[in-house]
């Protein structure tokens, strides 16, 4: 059995010209590492390192939290530091479902791109 994708890949490439056929190498599909590296390039750059500053910030006090947790004997501090663990663990947990949901957008915005010049392609080739 064929493999369809590698057919219609083949025949968008050969329509394109060299400056398209270069841009729509750079929108194939990435591996894990280079979708977490994408998530350090363009604008919300500045945003990426702000969240993941603040991860570190909120695992070192869940770490914190933790240590206090199991030197304290009184049922009250055992309750105030075991809570500052759940929310501090929980932080760190929501900022990284945020990673994750910008990596399945920029994935988004690639296979739209790859869309769009797609269907370029096709309409260039339609006019002629």
């Amino acid at each position: 059995m064929k493999n369809h994708k590698e057919d219609i890949d083949k025949l968008i490439k050969e329509t394109l010209t060299e400056e398209e056929a270069k841009f729509y190498k750079e929108l194939e599909e990435q591996n894990v590492l280079e979708m977490i590296f994408g998530l350090f390039k363009g604008k919300n750059k500045w945003l990426m390192l702000l969240m993941n500053f603040m991860t570190l910030v909120f695992f070192g006090l869940f770490i914190y939290c933790l240590v206090q947790f199991f030197n304290v004997e009184a049922t009250k501090e055992l309750l105030k530091w075991g809570l500052g663990a759940v929310v501090f663990l929980l932080g760190v947990s929501m900022l990284k479902v945020f990673a994750w949901m910008q990596m399945d957008k920029n994935a988004l915005l690639r296979e739209l791109k790859r869309l769009e010049l797609q269907v370029s392609s096709l309409a260039g080739k339609v006019s002629k």
